[in-house]
């Protein structure tokens, strides 16, 4: 599933709710400036075509929810970006994530513990 940037923006925003979210929620969690409600009904639309999202109705008013983990939205788009921009190689995305960004020693340190973490359940 491929997303627009606003479409992932809404998206952020459903997630966060965690369960089903009406309009007016949705509007208010924007921040400054919000968008028209016109052009969020437009994106809440996209995102029930594309299967990302659907709603129930409570009388007149919808109440939206995810169909798609945010985790795993997030985890195929970062490895489609690994795949076009770091030719199929967690290590250059490691490289580059860990040599040209402005990591501190604190959160080198953290992603260090992360992997050490990860190493204990894999199996030899």
């Amino acid at each position: 599933m491929n997303l627009s940037n606003a479409e992932e923006q809404l998206m952020n925003l459903i997630w966060e709710k965690k369960g089903r979210v009406f309009m007016k929620d949705i509007l208010e969690s924007y921040p400054d400036p919000k968008p028209a409600n016109t052009t969020v009904a437009t994106l809440l639309k996209r995102l029930q075509d594309k299967g990302a999202i659907y709603f129930e109705l409570y009388g007149n008013s919808r109440a939206y929810f995810p169909l798609v983990d945010k985790n795993h939205y997030f985890s195929k788009k970062v490895n489609v970006m690994i795949k076009d921009f770091f030719n199929d190689s967690p290590a250059q995305f490691a490289s580059f994530l860990t040599k040209e960004t402005e990591l501190d020693t604190k959160e080198l340190e953290a992603l260090k513990n992360i992997i050490e973490e990860q190493l204990k359940f894999q199996k030899p």
